[in-house]
């Protein structure tokens, strides 16, 4: 995983609808992604409208993420979750199935996602990549979003 957040990108300036589908589960590290991916989408695209979608837990975020891309509700979809690993193997299970979800919600509806379900071995790594500025994940995610947002623009008016 990176240490740096990458460079903001050169947006024109476009109306765009972003949503962040966000996990409620582990709320405090969740909310400090959404702070942070709604502050950037707001400086990057400052026409930008942004809705929040809360779920559970990261296991619901696929389905909704699923319904936003098949009524085309945005031109790019952020999911937020914080998975903490315990003494089993859930957490693993549990990513790898938001995962592919995921990815086959984007891949099958055409819709950018990005998968910003993060799994921490302990709160300090959470507190760093969710709550602090050096290379918050919330940051790097609106900074995807607004590119892929930005390429498939491109590309569908091609």
């Amino acid at each position: 995983m990176s240490k740096s957040v990458p460079p903001r990108p050169h947006v024109a300036a476009a109306k765009r609808r972003f949503a962040i589908v966000a996990s409620q589960f582990n709320a405090q590290y969740v909310q400090g992604l959404v702070d942070h991916a709604e502050e950037e989408l707001g400086s990057l695209v400052s026409s930008a409208a942004i809705s929040i979608h809360r779920v559970p837990g990261s296991f619901e975020i696929p389905v909704v993420v699923r319904e936003l891309a098949r009524k085309k509700k945005a031109n790019a979809i952020i999911a937020c979750g914080v998975i903490m690993r315990g003494e089993t193997n859930h957490a693993k299970s549990l990513s790898r199935s938001v995962t592919d979800a995921l990815q086959r919600i984007a891949v099958d509806y055409g819709v950018p996602v990005i998968n910003v379900v993060l799994s921490f071995d302990n709160e300090g790594q959470a507190r760093e990549r969710c709550l602090e500025n050096r290379i918050n994940r919330g940051t790097e995610a609106a900074r995807a979003a607004v590119e892929i947002a930005s390429a498939m623009s491109k590309l569908r008016k091609k």
